[in-house]
């Protein structure tokens, strides 16, 4: 067959999103949590003892500052001092409150 052209062949490629990694305050925040206050001890103990008595779940994860925004001066002095901080996150519970002895 003269004068006919084969058909090019090419090669389609489909661009395929990179997965985007969750971070962790991401996941707690999908799962309900609300972050609260970054802060140390002895407050650290005090504020968690006070939202678990007033029926919350509490969980603590521990402060970073790397990749946070804002100034976080305090917080590196007082890491380079040996203080650790914390990052506070509450969400109400989810079973149903019982009867109260007292009442």
């Amino acid at each position: 067959m003269t004068g006919v052209i084969p058909m090019a062949t090419t090669k389609r490629v489909i661009p395929i999103a990179q997965a985007k990694t969750v971070s962790p305050e991401d996941a707690l925040l999908r799962d309900g949590w609300k972050r609260q206050t970054v802060i140390g001890e002895p407050r650290l103990s005090e504020i968690v003892a006070n939202y678990k008595a007033m029926g919350f779940e509490v969980h603590v994860e521990e402060f970073k500052t790397e990749g946070e925004s804002g100034c976080n001066t305090c917080f590196d002095a007082g890491q380079e001092m040996g203080f650790s901080y914390g990052t506070v996150y509450i969400r109400k519970r989810n079973e149903p409150t019982g009867e109260d002895e007292l009442f």
